[in-house]
């Protein structure tokens, strides 16, 4: 994870360049329509900012997080609130969070890691609360041009989350990237919800 943080702290300026203009609403609203207005946000791992900003500006309560120092700085001066820095593998809150937004954040853990983070979100959130997440579409994991990816299918998907037993796969659809020059990448996207007890 560390040349990961590193890899954004060198490159935050282009990172944000190339991803806080994209258009991302679509994916945004599906996240949101399962949300009461006002409802309170984790963007967990916002890199740019862009999505925080956005749910700010349709009125929702909004932490946001990364793991890059430089990344923070940027995003807190792009949406107006105090970007924390923080580790996902930091995360220990309980019952928060009315939905948690990891948009192409999480991807980077590896696969132990990962299902210990997605335990940890499951425990941030309220019961019926929501989490988005995306992954890039295939069974690749390793480093990939400087970062460290853990890609998935469906069914590495279902496979991993079974023992996260509070959560519910509610959607689950593939995208194409919308970054003109990337149309050729997949991503799996997916919202689970926490069993109410």
């Amino acid at each position: 994870m560390n040349c990961t943080i590193d890899y954004y702290n060198k490159n935050a300026n282009q990172f944000i360049d190339n991803t806080s203009k994209v258009d991302f609403e679509s994916h945004q609203n599906l996240f949101l329509k399962k949300l009461s207005e006002g409802a309170y946000i984790l963007d967990f791992g916002c890199g740019s900012g862009r999505d925080t900003k956005a749910f700010l500006d349709k009125g929702y309560a909004v932490i946001a997080v990364d793991g890059s120092k430089e990344l923070c700085i940027l995003a807190s001066q792009y949406t107006g609130i105090d970007v924390k820095q923080m580790m996902f593998q930091e995360l220990n809150e309980c019952e928060v969070y009315d939905g948690i937004w990891a948009c192409a954040s999480i991807l980077h853990l590896s696969k132990d890691e990962l299902l210990i983070v997605i335990a940890k979100m499951c425990e941030a959130l309220k019961q019926d609360g929501i989490i988005y997440m995306s992954f890039k579409y295939g069974e690749f994991e390793g480093y990939r041009k400087g970062r460290y990816f853990i890609d998935m299918t469906e069914a590495t998907f279902e496979k991993l989350i079974v023992s996260v037993t509070e959560l519910v796969l509610e959607d689950q659809w593939i995208s194409h990237d919308v970054r003109h020059e990337r149309k050729s990448e997949r991503w799996l996207n997916m919202i689970l919800r926490k069993r109410k007890i």
